[in-house]
């Protein structure tokens, strides 16, 4: 089976742990979750999880957002900046796409509201840019999605593209163009395998085997 980091806080509980882990299982990948570095693993993972600390995007702390878990952040933007030089393949999800976002250059919106819906498997569409490696996975225009965040990408990093948005006009996928496989998305599909989402997780693991396309 195929290997991929994993990173989580120290505080991240098992059960929201497991959720990854058995959709990354699902698709054919193990997930390697204790590396400070990514050495001979085939690409990163970052899942969801707390707030990341506005101080990497220059803006002090909202009264919304989490007290910031710096370790998680400072090891997951090391483990993201590795990634990138060495075009290996990254899934972000949630916190994934945002942090993306940040370490690229980006800035967060530090609340935003009517997105954390928490217990509901379909919440809002997306509208899906055509061309992009999302709308060729989900072979889609619109796609319904669960939400359960309450910030968002604010100014998109100059080297990330947009490929999908709510109808609200919150940012709800990020790529990178001319990496060989880098997506991240705002909702979180390891909780609905049973539907198009585990086709993300599908394509993860052909871009890691190199049997995917060359760039999304």
């Amino acid at each position: 089976m195929i290997r991929v980091a994993l990173p989580f806080g120290i505080g991240t509980p098992e059960n929201k742990r497991d959720s990854y882990r058995r959709a990354l299982a699902a698709a054919g990948i193990e997930p390697v979750e204790d590396l400070a570095a990514l050495g001979d693993v085939a690409g990163l993972c970052l899942a969801g999880g707390t707030d990341v600390d506005p101080a990497r995007y220059g803006e002090a702390r909202g009264a919304a957002t989490d007290e910031p878990d710096r370790a998680r952040d400072g090891l997951e933007t090391a483990l993201l900046e590795e990634a990138l030089a060495r075009d290996l393949p990254v899934f972000g999800i949630c916190r994934g796409l945002q942090l993306l976002n940040v370490a690229c250059g980006g800035t967060l919106v530090q609340h935003i509201d009517g997105h954390r819906v928490p217990k509901q498997r379909e919440v809002h569409a997306v509208r899906i840019a055509p061309g992009s490696g999302l709308h060729r996975i989900l072979e889609a225009d619109e796609y319904v999605v669960n939400s359960r965040h309450h910030q968002a990408a604010g100014r998109i990093a100059s080297e990330l593209r947009v490929t999908a948005t709510s109808p609200d006009g919150v940012v709800e996928a990020l790529e990178f163009p001319g990496k060989r496989f880098v997506l991240a998305v705002q909702w979180h599909p390891e909780a609905r395998m049973d539907t198009a989402d585990a086709r993300l997780f599908e394509a993860f693991r052909e871009a890691l085997n190199g049997a995917g396309p060359k760039s999304l």
